[in-house]
């Protein structure tokens, strides 16, 4: 929601140019304009949270999918200490410094989504729960730093298999498409018996390995919920 407002005041007043290519404008949006918008929408979040968060959602919501890798804090630094400040001055502050966030192309491979599940019960109370897993991390640094670790090595993991994924589906659609969708009606177990040539074996063992690298994400991030005292990845919903 402050994405798309910054985003269509700032298009209103012209600072930036987010036509898209389909409308009658001959400019579309550039680069330099989507990063204007980010630096923006990033400043008002945090002006109105009162604190620097990972800035992943805003990231999400200007840029698309991607690979994000957060920005320094102190680049916002202005943006907290607004009670003594004048609003232009912190906003000129902000959008000149260098912005160090990253940025990949990232997107899930051809015919795979990803869905969200309610269960009924409400969302949890992420304050709370980010509170439980700092406090865990203050009082066990080394396990927790080992936990952080083996997830972040379980992401890159999944990452690599997902990119893997959509390059043999580029290199081999039909043995792609034919595999995928055999094993989405199968369970895992049978999945190697859908592949009769050396393509689909290689489809169907990167789709076997991001499988395994979803599991061991989800086990690290129960591992870190129990330590911390908090129902991050209870056994029920994995």
């Amino acid at each position: 929601m402050t994405a798309s407002v910054v985003a269509a005041l700032l298009h209103y007043l012209g600072a930036v140019n987010l036509s898209c290519s389909g409308q009658s404008s001959s400019v579309t949006a550039t680069g330099r304009d989507f990063d204007f918008v980010h630096a923006i929408a990033q400043s008002a979040h945090c002006i109105a949270q009162g604190k620097i968060g990972s800035g992943f959602d805003v990231s999400a919501a200007v840029y698309g999918s991607h690979r994000y890798t957060r920005f320094s804090p102190e680049i916002l630094s202005s943006a907290q200490v607004i009670g003594g400040s004048c609003l232009p001055d912190v906003v000129a502050d902000i959008v000149t410094r260098r912005w160090d966030h990253e940025k990949t192309q990232f997107s899930l491979p051809p015919l795979m989504c990803l869905l969200l599940g309610e269960p009924g019960t409400g969302g949890s109370s992420t304050p709370s729960m980010v509170g439980s897993v700092k406090q865990w991390q203050k009082s066990d640094p080394q396990k927790a730093t080992d936990t952080w670790s083996k997830l972040g090595m379980a992401n890159s993991v999944l990452e690599n298999q997902l990119r893997s994924l959509s390059k043999l589906s580029e290199d081999h659609w039909d043995a792609y498409e034919s595999v995928v969708r055999s094993c989405s009606r199968l369970t895992f177990m049978k999945w190697t018996e859908v592949a009769t040539n050396q393509q689909q074996e290689l489809i169907v063992k990167s789709l076997l390995a991001a499988r395994d690298a979803f599991l061991e994400i989800r086990l690290h991030m129960r591992e870190m919920g129990v330590a911390a005292g908090v129902p991050i990845e209870p056994e029920s919903q994995t």
